[in-house]
């Protein structure tokens, strides 16, 4: 069975000093295992402390982007360099947000994961249908070329430190979740993809989480699909209960 990863995004939410008194609530409540793994991903302005609060913790530390470039004249970005100089493991790239607002594409998503992966740094690389594109019925078409986009070049060694997380925007932030079933469905299309590109067993081992509207009380359910491998959390993830519990549950579902 895969390992689960459950990641709490927590978007442009908390300042510095709510960041380290929510870090302290979650070590006293998450308590995970071997097989589940927990990442938080504050922003920018509170990775340092993040860190520190975190040295002691199972929970490790990640970044919401990043640029694909190591340094220069880009205002108001942040390199792979930088993250991991602040202790960072892992990073979210073509978040929804950031399709939708700042126009990225799976092209240049695809440059952001090659440097990501270069610098160590673990991709959780976003992919998902608008409501749109759902009742068009072509949410098929749209992760497949989703996919292959921003997975492009990539090797098979590569892809062993690599993790897609599947978000239909319709679901994210509204309340609304796909069904178990439609979840697992994409997640399934998602990993004949992948051993299309390359080989089932890469496809077998890659870990596909679930974002969109995950709380604690649907987290158990979707948890517990075959090919659901874990939770990208966003509302939820900035409430130390909730998101504690739906560590939990994914703690339940891996056993």
């Amino acid at each position: 069975m895969r390992n689960k990863l459950i990641a709490g995004n927590w978007k442009m939410n908390k300042d510095i000093h709510e960041s380290a008194n929510l870090i302290d609530e979650l070590k006293h409540k998450v308590t995970t295992n071997e097989k589940v793994g927990v990442l938080l991903c504050p922003p920018y302005i509170s990775l340092v402390i993040a860190n520190t609060l975190l040295k002691d913790s199972p929970m490790k530390l990640g970044a919401q982007n990043m640029n694909d470039k190591d340094d220069g004249a880009f205002t108001g970005e942040i390199s792979a360099r930088m993250l991991k100089s602040v202790g960072c493991t892992s990073v979210i790239l073509g978040h929804s947000e950031r399709r939708q607002y700042f126009k990225e594409t799976n092209e240049y998503i695809n440059l952001k994961a090659k440097k990501a992966l270069a610098s160590q740094l673990v991709p959780i690389i976003c992919v998902g249908e608008t409501l749109e594109e759902r009742e068009s019925n072509v949410t098929d078409a749209v992760i497949t070329a989703q996919v292959k986009g921003v997975l492009a070049g990539l090797s098979a060694t590569d892809m062993e430190d690599v993790v897609i997380a599947y978000e239909p925007v319709w679901a994210i932030g509204t309340g609304k979740t796909a069904t178990t079933e439609q979840a697992n469905q994409v997640h399934k299309l998602i990993r004949k993809l992948v051993a299309q590109m390359y080989t089932w067993a890469i496809a077998e081992q890659l870990i596909i989480q679930y974002g969109g509207s995950v709380n604690e009380k649907n987290a158990l359910e979707l948890l517990s699909q075959s090919d659901i491998d874990g939770a990208l959390v966003g509302g939820a993830s900035l409430k130390a209960d909730s998101f504690a519990a739906i560590v939990k549950a994914g703690v339940e579902a891996s056993k």
